[in-house]
């Protein structure tokens, strides 16, 4: 019994990894589509909206949590980045199949081609800068369900997203999704891993700071 829940909860985990991944992979579909980049990064934020408000799985979501969460939750963590990296890949075969394509492809390629020429101390800042805009994110948004603020869980996601998405920060879900697009996944090096590690890093550093504070997040018992 105790195998079978295991399984379950696996299972549970990559398919809301997926659905996450294929969120994030739809804020990127319509990111490309719009000339206007305000517009564009506004309208990407949809992705990790539904994600908190649905309770999907996003690696850098949930990376944060680490400090204060039991050593099994790395599992959950892994699971979670590898269903990621399904649902994107999922978007991006699909795409590529449609009349968007073409478009979608040629401005994908501009920003895939500018992240992979970037030198490895750049990629890197600029994943922590995001990981870090993603925990204040999520962690906005269950602040806000536990008090009914529904607005504010909005706004946060709203602002956190944009913010990421006009200053340029590296998001390895969503950059997953450009290289599938583009087909460039095969050329990314050490780039995925070092965003992967940036992302950890910056979702991690704000409670882990907040630990040397008079207020730190609580742990998990």
């Amino acid at each position: 019994m105790e195998s079978e829940a295991t399984l379950k909860r696996i299972i549970s985990q990559l398919a809301n990894g997926v659905i996450g991944g294929m969120m994030i992979g739809i804020g990127g579909c319509v990111s490309l589509s719009c000339d206007n980049k305000y517009i564009g990064a506004a309208l990407f934020s949809l992705g990790l909206f539904a994600i908190v408000q649905f309770g999907f799985g996003l690696y850098t979501g949930k990376v944060g949590y680490i400090p204060l969460r039991k050593p099994a939750y790395l599992l959950e963590c892994l699971f979670t980045i590898l269903g990621n990296a399904v649902g994107t890949l999922l978007d991006a075969l699909l795409i590529r199949q449609t009349r968007f394509f073409p478009v979608l492809n040629e401005k994908a390629l501009t920003s895939v081609e500018a992240k992979l020429s970037d030198g490895y101390l750049s990629m890197f800042i600029l994943a922590v800068f995001c990981g870090m805009l993603m925990f204040l994110a999520v962690d906005n948004a269950r602040i806000s369900r536990a008090e009914g603020g529904h607005v504010e869980k909005t706004v946060g996601v709203l602002f956190c997203v944009m913010v990421f998405i006009l200053c340029g920060f590296n998001h390895c879900i969503a950059d997953m999704f450009y290289l599938f697009l583009t087909g460039r996944m095969v050329d990314a090096g050490a780039y995925l891993p070092l965003v992967i590690l940036g992302n950890s890093l910056g979702g991690m550093l704000i409670p882990l700071l907040k630990m040397l504070t008079d207020k730190p997040f609580e742990r998990e018992k």
